[in-house]
């Protein structure tokens, strides 16, 4: 349920007359999934709302970053035209006790299409949350490189090394904080969204992908006839070392999001399933992008039907 409150009045047209339409944006953590922000982003500004800051933490605040420093659309085209050989490319290994990933590689090709600035010069207040892990306590970056910001808020433990800051260990924001919806600048007329690819919700993209499989089920059908040896292995598939430890992370991070939500009860919630994909599937961003789109849209509409009814 998407919590009514006061500032709902800014989604859109209310009793005949339009009404401004800002938005406090906050971005959840969530590896590739995070991709479908950019979506909810896109949803925004085609429905007519004006973002006027933005947090985020891990991915949300890699896009967060982005959109702040004004290059969405070249970071848009970069990474909905990568496949699975790229971003296998992207990964630059290593053989550190700390993570297998460097994770230096991803940024130094960024740079090449969005220089690094200082977050106090972006064109909106940014805020990226990452966590030091030693001292067990957030850290959040709204001054200085957006680079050092956004490579410390997406080192996911155990994958990318940490980031050493001032000889302090930094991490993934999502580890303590992955909705920093406190750490978004807020004025008054705010609506605050918060698009979380966490939660707990059905897997509507896969349902897609299902029904348009069905569709070519009779031409399946033929093919396994004329091909019987040709066959689909059902024999379950077992998770691997990774896929554990990263389905842990989202399972944590699911139930720190709940909490956060229900604490902070924000004006729109757009909740996108963490079964959309899994930690490095980049390759399906822009698919991922059209589903935030599409979800956000839909979440903005069961808002906007709610305050109309408040209203009556």
């Amino acid at each position: 349920m998407v919590p009514v409150s006061g500032n709902l009045a800014n989604l859109g047209r209310i009793n005949g007359s339009t009404v401004s339409k800002s938005v406090a944006l906050v971005l959840s953590s969530g590896g590739a999934r995070g991709v479908a922000h950019m979506g909810v982003i896109e949803a925004l500004l085609e429905e007519g709302y004006t973002i006027t800051s933005i947090a985020g933490s891990s991915m949300g605040a890699v896009v967060g970053g982005v959109y702040a420093a004004g290059k969405f659309e070249e970071y848009k085209d970069w990474i909905s035209n990568l496949d699975k050989l790229d971003v296998f490319k992207l990964l630059d290994f290593t053989l550190s006790t700390q993570g297998f990933v460097r994770g230096e590689r991803v940024f130094k090709e960024m740079k090449k299409f969005i220089e690094d600035r200082d977050i106090e010069d972006l064109t909106l207040p940014f805020a990226a949350v990452a966590t030091d892990i030693v001292n067990k306590k957030e850290v959040v970056f709204t001054s200085g490189s957006l680079y050092t910001a956004l490579r410390a808020s997406a080192a996911i433990p155990s994958v990318l090394k940490p980031s050493i800051i001032n000889d302090i260990e930094l991490v993934d924001g999502g580890v303590l904080n992955p909705i920093p919806i406190h750490h978004v600048k807020r004025h008054s007329e705010d609506v605050l969204v918060v698009s979380d690819v966490n939660a707990e919700v059905p897997n509507t993209m896969a349902k897609e992908k299902t029904e348009d499989k069905n569709r070519f089920a009779p031409l399946l059908e033929k093919w396994s006839n004329i091909f019987p040896n040709v066959a689909t292995n059902t024999k379950t598939k077992r998770l691997g070392i990774f896929d554990l430890f990263a389905r842990s992370i989202d399972l944590m991070q699911d139930r720190i999001s709940d909490y956060i939500i229900e604490q902070s009860s924000p004006d729109v919630v757009v909740k996108m399933s963490r079964e959309i994909c899994s930690t490095f599937e980049f390759y399906r961003s822009a698919e991922l992008i059209e589903y935030g789109k599409k979800e956000t849209k839909r979440a903005l509409k069961h808002a906007f039907q709610r305050t109309e009814q408040g209203n009556r």
